[in-house]
């Protein structure tokens, strides 16, 4: 998370349809690196998207889940 003061931030996982499965940050951040593990094991193999917000910030990347 880059900036000089606490964001709110948000990372959530979304399946190919564009409906939110997974909501993994939602909570006020300091600037810094960090590291969040899903546990997917409930979810079927195929494309999902992540989507990382904070501030003026928003990227969202493709991934995918192989069984």
């Amino acid at each position: 998370i880059s900036g000089t003061s606490v964001a709110q931030t948000f990372l959530s996982v979304y399946d190919i349809l564009g409906n939110e499965v997974a909501v993994l940050v939602n909570q006020h951040l300091q600037p810094g690196t960090y590291e969040v593990n899903w546990d997917a094991t409930d979810y079927p193999s195929g494309v999902y998207y992540y989507k990382l917000q904070a501030e003026n910030f928003s990227e969202t990347i493709k991934m995918v889940i192989l069984k």
